[in-house]
């Protein structure tokens, strides 16, 4: 028998009740602990004991079988039920399926509906529904969200959108109501930072392009990287503070941890990670990235990192960049490297200080020293621009695209930049146009 015709006749009622039991034994030895007064089982002893748990209930499940002759489960099918109990118990039922798979980007879920899913290579496939209705899916989105333990996180008519971070650093996106039916978006990052090493081999950028990054981040370069959904934009942002000397003071802002600092404890010991959080039922308590970034230039940076900026945190962050917190750095959802600035001005006049278009400007020629742009060439990501600012004239921001797309797409040396950056970035061995290190 198949692993498949093996689970066939175990239905979903056989995982739900084996499931349940693990959890009782779950929340048993929880209670024992207490009264003892010894510590909780972490995160990862307890998936062991759950583990356990199942392997108990599945030698019960074959006697059971055995005393009404039914035929028993085959190994495969046995450690494929093993799996769908302990994602049932500690995981996120046959959604955890494709969170574990690592070739698995991005996660499309459409209520009961097949799911739709993005991997690494760019290719699109469909699977199976990870939920029977509907009602399951926003039970599983519950689920998660009690699991991610950080204050109030509702779901439900009054409060129909959800973002949160899963265990394993996933990002979790979720509506309901205001869709035609519940969906939920899942985007899966790597878990440890990437490098720019790893980016050249992938073709994100080529030996000239990883040069000249690695020199503006020693230079302490105020960067911003932008691109459009899915372009690499964190990505990138990963692979720049990976190269950033651990003896700087990082502090990094985000809507949801993505960049993943706390993962590699040793290569940034001193950082700090805020996280917005979004108002309680009594609408009070919101803190948003805009307050968070005015927080940061309180708590002694080096650098400042703001995951996105999406709002009026964009004047807070020109500021830290502009007042001595070089090699600051940010994302910003733009669909071309110039179109940046004036993404910059929109969000500064969210703000709601007044400001005239051309001191904006004054501000970010100040502030902003490069703009790398990411963008999906022949379905493979590419940085396709860089661009140094010079300086302001009125309503415009003068730069110069030192990088431009090349035959392939990637950006190739471009323009030259400007005597003093080159002499700045020829320090950390970088020189414009040249093919090596001199």
């Amino acid at each position: 028998m198949s692993a498949l015709a093996g689970l066939a006749a175990v239905d979903a009622g056989v995982v739900a009740r084996l499931a349940g039991q693990v959890r009782e034994g779950v929340a048993a030895d929880r209670l024992r602990r207490d009264r003892l007064g010894q510590r909780r089982l972490s995160p990862a002893d307890e998936r062991h004991l759950v583990r356990s748990l199942v392997a108990d209930a599945l030698d019960a499940l074959a006697s059971e079988r055995l005393v009404a002759g039914a035929p028993l489960l085959d190994d495969a099918a046995e450690a494929a039920l093993a799996d769908r109990i302990a994602a049932a118990v500690d995981g996120l039922g046959r959604l955890q399926v494709h969170l574990d798979d690592p070739d698995v980007q991005d996660i499309h879920v459409h209520g009961a509906a097949p799911v739709w899913l993005k991997r690494r290579d760019g290719t699109r496939e469909c699977a199976d529904p990870v939920v029977d209705h509907d009602e399951e899916l926003v039970e599983l989105v519950r689920l998660a969200a009690a699991r991610a333990g950080r204050g109030e996180r509702r779901f439900d008519a009054a409060s129909p959108e959800l973002n949160l971070q899963l265990p394993d650093g996933s990002r979790l996106f979720a509506v309901m109501e205001v869709s035609r039916r519940p969906a939920v978006v899942i985007r899966k990052h790597l878990a440890s930072l990437s490098d720019l090493g790893e980016l050249e081999r992938r073709g994100l950028i080529d030996t000239a392009l990883r040069r000249f990054l690695a020199a503006a981040v020693a230079a302490r370069r105020n960067l911003i990287v932008t691109g459009g959904t899915g372009t690499g934009k964190t990505t990138l942002l990963r692979a720049l503070l990976d190269l950033v000397e651990p003896t700087e003071r990082i502090v990094t802002i985000e809507d949801a941890y993505e960049l993943g600092l706390d993962r590699c404890p040793d290569r940034h010991p001193d950082h700090d990670a805020l996280q917005s959080r979004p108002a309680n039922t009594e609408g009070r308590g919101e803190i948003t990235v805009h307050d968070l970034t005015r927080m940061a230039l309180r708590m002694d940076p080096d650098r400042v990192i703001v995951g996105e900026v999406r709002g009026a945190e964009a004047f807070p962050m020109l500021l830290a960049m502009s007042q001595g917190n070089d090699g600051s750095m940010c994302t910003l959802h733009a669909d071309s490297s110039r179109a940046a600035f004036w993404k910059l001005a929109a969000y500064v006049a969210l703000a709601e200080h007044g400001l005239p278009v051309e001191t904006v400007n004054l501000l970010v020629a100040g502030a902003v020293h490069f703009v790398v742009h990411l963008a999906i060439v022949d379905g493979v990501r590419r940085v396709v621009s860089v661009r140094e600012v010079v300086d302001a004239d009125g309503v415009q921001i003068v730069s110069n695209e030192v990088f431009a797309p090349g035959p392939d797409g990637r950006a190739r040396p471009a323009a030259p930049l400007r005597d003093a950056t080159a002499a700045l970035l020829a320090t950390s061995g970088y020189h414009h146009g040249a093919t090596q290190w001199r």
